[in-house]
């Protein structure tokens, strides 16, 4: 019988292999099991053909009077069965001896009666050739374990085959084996895997061990490989075996992959437009459909939904064969370009033609339409349309066709052809392939777009290629020793380019090309237009390359014919005697196999160099593969011999960890065997072997075999001596016992060589042995380290139970700083006094709460820590608390900055100084917290008197008022004093808040009360003063005396200056500066309402637009004549100075300014795409932007909120000074790239 399964994931055939040396005397971990679907034998829902017609017996109650209740006499009463089954057989074998003789029926139920203590009868019916048995037994387990043994003897051997998808595979083994165990074991039968190697490589199908033929698999059709699974017993177990192993595949291989390959390329497009026609047809089931690019359409998904859309497919890509018709048309090449890609798709859609065009490499020009007759006319429309849609230039490369290649080359190597076109969106620039430079004469290259775009792509490709003229250079090198050259000149090749500024392109290996390419990088700031220039530097550049040509001219090519089971001895571990091959210089290739560039055979090694280094290297190869060779013929001395099967797990260890030591160590093979009594020891009378045994077999060297032998055997003694003794210890002494880090019980294990287990944690076999109780620690090792190791950890626990009392008590949270004191001083004193251990337990959020404190050791040093630390709390003076109400908006006032305000309060009412014994005497609510509920805490004395401090302050904090004082902003520097002193003492002497103008805390002071006698003022010169009324008013008048200052006396002058020329006479406040400096005061009897000239241009920016001289940046350059929309009228200025020589030296400095003004006729707008080169314009300390100014003799304003640049003067000045800003933004840029 033979059940075909499939899978459609192609995951690796290694994965979920079994593990050649699998832990046989061990148990698979419970999840594994789970994972996997395992069956329960004593399920008999999972046996429908074995369902039992009686059903099973229920336990007796228990008597009152029974065993549990306290009689020590045991009834003399029999046990009674308590589980029945029945079941029918229509064909029985009898089993036979070794002799040949029939074991007769009664003799086989007599065994399995006696060896399962149950009872059996049988009654025939010779009509229908049917034997019923009736079996009973004390337990269902007891019953079922029978049961399978009777059918075992009676039942035919068969032998059944599942054919098994490679990617379900490592699921019936499962992890390590397990599953694979759980089946054999369940049903006993015995299943055979295939091991991997049996896979063939070409999918088809080939003899298994047993004779038989596996199905051929047709990878073409996207099908998975599949193995043949072989289950061999007695027929009811290895039918049932065979359903559990169909049940793992299943789950695992329910959804397929298929695919429809070589779909012609004109009918693609009227299947993919199908697409939900084809999900509607899988009807609800998962599918996923994808196009690859080979014209192939991949269909995953549930099985039955796949094949229905795949023979969908096929008949729908059939149909379209014989339904279609075609029209060809000739068309130049050029505009193939406009028919290829997503072109294709607009014209199918738009006409529900499909469109076929020849390669590039192609020479024909013939386009193929295809479509039903009534839509071919739309389509050769359509196509025609699309044909002549966009501009196309076609740009010939220089000549001659030596020099165009080598240009193409550089403009390949380079991706210019990407580069152009994320610079010019919207055109599209094709390059010809390499194959195509070798056929023709003249290459071109096709630019394709709007006219305005594919013109600036063409200035663009005319000025690169102008800078290559003579800047490029073919040196005839052997292609032979391009890889050696670049491997051993690697830093020289970079630095060409850093010295000389040349680059050096090297084509690639599988063109075969004795040619390197040289050319004077035209993209670096270095680059000079000289062509004398440039042919010196490639000279040299082609010397140094002709040299280092030289250097290896004598290169060798040798293949070395070496099977591939010697390459990873070649290799060496982490390629280390690869390395000594190759050598330190590396100039030596070395290829392997496939990579040798022959895929018919991986027998070979592949090498190019030097010749000495090539020669050399093979001697070296030869050598190592001889040597390997003997090692494999010493390697070929194995032994066996057997160990007991129940040491077996630990032999190999966790995941094979110590076999893979072994085997790391002395490069042995260690295989292990598990022995399986057959059919004929079972029905032996020969008394059974009280232990099962597995074999070993080692694999290697003599010498190394014979220790990794001795090893083992001495592994398996001290096994043999092991022995587990499980104490009962309670949970709460374990950390105690197991020490920081493990550290005492680690000293243990050391010292009596055993392993010592708590629960939760894991040792050797932790997986296997079963989950230990919260009271129970494990000691497994030899006999004697095991009872001194008991000893000690008891003795550990009476000293622990001795000094492990614990006492919790409870404490004021106010006394908690006094219990620990300064430092943790006095707890530590505390504990160092009784020899307890004593732990407080806070509240994170409230440090004022409750509090515990455990202390543990003996009970005479927690009685003594109790007494001490009560004996403190009771010291504590009484403790008062007050709760009153206090609005929301005088907190902050009352707290301070920093809280300082609140600190000096509490020390003022008497409190402690110290901000830790602070905190808690005074509690604000939290930010956010709307409540207004202030809590006092502490000695009744002082919560009396904060409570009569904070009601003061919140009655003069309700009284304050905040009053507006008019000064001039001039003379606020005057009230804020050195340092701010005189400031703060104002604030002091009277009791209030002055706030300046700009201050931070100006805005939050509030509106004043009297707001409307300072309604006109300057806001920049209202000073607001808060505190009580009297204060307020003492500190304002205070301030107004201070401010009385002296007046300057001396000769005064009238200037006129009109209100056009305001802004451009001041010079941005360099001739109020100049006339302080001349000890001359300034009064204005107007101030103009607005600027004299617009911040921004008056048009819109275009920077499409070059402005002069070609090359420079792209900016936008508007002038507009100044003084347009100015006020009319004039301001007089009031001059008033200490001596008539410094009055007639300002009005000489105003003059000028007003004549200079009258010279600033035009205002120029130099926009710029960015303002990233501002900074540099400016420079230190605006020393940059000064310079220009005096340069020029411009009024110069560089935009902080935009890229314009406002250039005020004559019209020849700020277009000088526009000139030298560009060159300046120009050369910034440079100096960047």
């Amino acid at each position: 019988m033979e059940v075909t399964l499939q899978n459609e994931q192609r995951s690796n055939p290694l994965e979920g292999a079994p593990d050649p040396f699998p832990i046989l005397g061990e148990e698979a971990p419970g999840k594994a099991q789970d994972a996997r679907g395992a069956l329960d034998t004593d399920s008999h829902s999972d046996f429908p053909s074995l369902v039992s017609s009686t059903p099973a017996a229920r336990l007796p109650p228990k008597s009152a009077w029974g065993a549990d209740s306290g009689p020590r006499i045991k009834a003399n009463v029999r046990s009674q069965p308590m589980a029945s089954d029945s079941f029918t057989l229509s064909a029985i074998v009898l089993p036979t001896t070794k002799d040949g003789k029939p074991v007769s029926l009664g003799e086989v139920m007599k065994q399995v009666m006696s060896k399962f203590k149950v009872k059996i009868e049988a009654s025939a019916n010779q009509k229908a050739r049917q034997t019923t048995f009736h079996m009973k037994a004390e337990s269902e387990k007891d019953l079922e374990r029978a049961k399978r043994h009777l059918l075992s003897f009676l039942s035919p051997v068969v032998t059944l085959t599942v054919l098994a998808p490679v990617s379900t595979i490592g699921f019936v083994i499962g992890p390590r084996g397990a599953t694979l165990k759980q089946i054999r074991d369940q049903f006993g039968v015995k299943v055979d895997v295939p091991r991997k190697e049996t896979l063939p490589s070409d999918g088809m199908s080939h003899e298994t061990s047993s004779g038989q033929a596996s199905p051929s698999v047709d990878l073409d059709a996207g099908e998975e490989p599949t193995l043949p699974v072989t289950i061999i017993g007695p027929q009811p177990l290895a039918l049932e075996a065979r359903d559990m192993i169909t049940s793992i595949v299943s789950a695992r291989s329910s959804r397929v992959t298929q695919r429809v390959k070589d779909i012609p390329s004109h009918i693609l497009p009227f299947v993919t437009v199908l697409r939900s026609h084809f999900l509607q047809i899988a009807q609800g089931g998962d599918i996923q459909l994808t196009l690859n690019a080979d014209r192939e359409v991949v269909a995953s998904g549930d099985r039955e939904a796949v094949i229905r859309v795949v023979e969908a497919i096929k008949a729908t890509v059939q149909s379209y064969k014989t339904a279609l018709s075609s029209v060809r048309l000739s068309l130049p090449k050029r505009q193939h370009r406009l028919l290829a890609g997503k072109p294709q798709e607009d014209i199918f859609m738009k006409s529900k033609c499909s469109v076929i065009v020849p390669d590039a490499e192609d020479p024909s020009e013939e386009i193929a339409v295809y479509g039903s007759p009534e839509d071919l006319p739309s389509g050769f429309a359509t196509v025609m349309e699309m044909a002549n849609s966009q501009y196309i230039h076609v740009f010939p490369l220089p000549g001659p066709i030596a020099l165009s290649r080598q240009l193409l080359t550089y403009i390949t190597r380079i991706n210019y052809s990407e580069t152009l076109n994320a610079r010019h969106p919207g055109a599209s620039v094709f390059i010809p392939s390499a194959a195509t430079a070798t056929q023709v004469s003249v290459l071109n290259v096709d630019i394709v777009g709007e006219k305005s775009v594919v013109d600036a792509v063409v200035r663009q490709m005319s000025e690169l290629l102008g800078k290559l003229i003579g800047a490029t250079k073919e040196v005839p090198i052997d292609w032979l020793s391009h890889e050696v050259i670049k491997v051993k000149n690697a830093e020289k090749l970079e630095r060409f380019h850093e010295v000389d500024n040349v680059q050096v392109f090297f084509p690639p290996e599988s063109a075969q090309q004795s040619s390197v390419l040289l050319v004077y990088d035209p993209f670096s700031p270095r680059a000079s237009p000289s062509p004398v220039e440039k042919e010196k530097h490639l000279d040299e550049v082609h010397q140094a390359l002709l040299k280092m040509a030289n250097e290896v001219a004598d290169i060798k090519t040798e293949v070395v014919p070496v099977e591939k089971r010697w390459h990873k001895a070649l290799i060496g571990k982490d390629g280390n005697i690869l390395d000594s091959i190759v050598g330190e210089d590396g100039t030596l290739l070395v290829k392997f196999g496939v990579e040798a560039g022959n895929p018919s055979t991986e027998d070979v090694i592949w090498l190019r160099g030097i010749r000495p280094d090539v020669d050399s290297a093979v001697l070296k190869i030869c050598r190592i593969v001889e040597d390997a060779k003997e090692d494999a013929i010493a390697s070929s001395y194995f032994t066996e011999f057997e160990i007991d099967k129940e040491f077996v797990g630990r032999v190999v260890g966790m995941q094979g960890v110590n076999i893979n030591k072994l085997r790391e160590q002395f490069s042995v093979r260690v295989d292990v065997f598990d022995e399986v009594e057959d059919k004929d020891k079972e029905l032996s009378k020969k008394k059974k072997s009280a232990t099962q045994k597995a074999k070993l077999k080692i694999t290697g060297r003599k010498e190394n075999v014979d220790e990794a032998k001795k090893r083992i055997l001495v592994q398996v003694e001290k096994l043999a001596d092991e022995t587990t003794e499980t104490l009962k210890i309670p949970s709460q002494y374990h950390a105690s016992l197991i020490g920081q880090s493990g550290k005492y019980v680690v000293r243990l294990e050391d010292k009596y060589d055993v392993k010592i287990n708590f629960p939760r944690q894991s040792g050797d076999g932790g997986e296997g042995r079963r989950e230990l109780r919260p009271d129970e620690v494990v000691i497994r090792g030899g006999k004697k380290g095991v009872v001194l190791a008991k000893n000690e950890l008891l003795e550990a626990l009476d000293f622990e139970k001795e000094m492990n009392n614990t006492l919790k008590f409870l404490v004021p949270g106010r006394a908690i700083a006094r219990i620990l004191g300064r430092g943790g001083a006095t707890i530590s004193e505390i504990k160092d006094e009784t020899g307890a251990q004593i732990d407080i337990e806070r509240s994170a959020e409230d440090k004022t709460a409750d509090a515990y404190v455990t202390a543990r050791g003996t009970k005479d040093a927690i009685n003594a820590a109790r007494t001490a630390i009560l004996t403190i709390v009771e010291e504590m003076p009484e403790e008062a608390s007050e709760i009153f109400h206090i609005e929301q908006k005088y907190h902050r006032s009352i707290i301070g900055p920093g809280g300082q305000g609140l600190k000096d309060l509490i020390v003022r009412c008497g409190g402690p100084s110290d901000h830790k014994l602070q905190v808690g005497l005074v509690k604000f609510p939290r930010q956010g917290d709307i409540s207004d509920e202030v809590r006092l805490r502490g000695e009744p004395g002082i919560v009396n008197k904060l409570k009569d401090e904070l009601d003061k302050k919140v009655s003069v904090l309700r009284d304050r008022v905040v009053v507006a004082v008019e000064i001039p902003a001039a003379q606020h520097r005057n009230i804020i004093g050195r340092g701010g002193q005189h400031l703060s003492e104002l604030q002091t002497r009277y009791d209030v808040q002055i706030q300046l103008p700009g201050s931070r805390g100006y805005g939050q002071v509030g509106e004043p009360s009297n707001a409307g006698d300072v309604e006109g003022a300057d806001p920049g010169d209202i000073v607001k003063v808060s505190g009580s009324r009297l204060a307020c008013d003492a500190a304002i008048s205070a301030m107004k005396s201070h401010l009385k200052g002296p007046v300057i006396d001396g000769p005064t002058a009238v200037v006129s200056v009109p209100l056009m020329y305001h802004d451009a006479a001041l010079q941005q406040g360099a001739l109020f500066r100049t006339l302080r400096s001349l000890g001359v005061q300034l009064e204005q009897s107007v101030q103009r309402s607005r600027s004299t000239f617009p911040a921004q241009p008056p048009e819109p920016v275009n920077f499409n637009a070059r402005i002069d001289t070609e090359g420079a940046p792209e900016a936008d350059w508007q002038v507009k004549p100044n003084y347009q929309c100015v006020e009319e009228g004039s301001s007089e200025w009031t001059l008033r100075a200490t001596d008539v020589a410094s009055l007639e030296r300002a009005q000489n400095e105003i003059q000028v300014a007003i004549q200079q003004a009258k010279d600033k006729t035009h205002v120029g707008f130099l926009t710029l795409p960015d303002s990233s080169v501002f900074p540099r314009l400016v420079g230190t300390k605006g020393s940059n932007i000064t310079r220009l100014r005096n340069e020029t003799g411009t009024d110069i304003t560089i935009g902080r909120e935009n890229n314009t640049i406002v250039i005020v003067g004559s019209k020849s000045a700020i277009e000088a000074a526009k000139e030298t800003i560009l060159s300046q933004v120009m050369a910034s840029r440079v100096g960047r790239r």
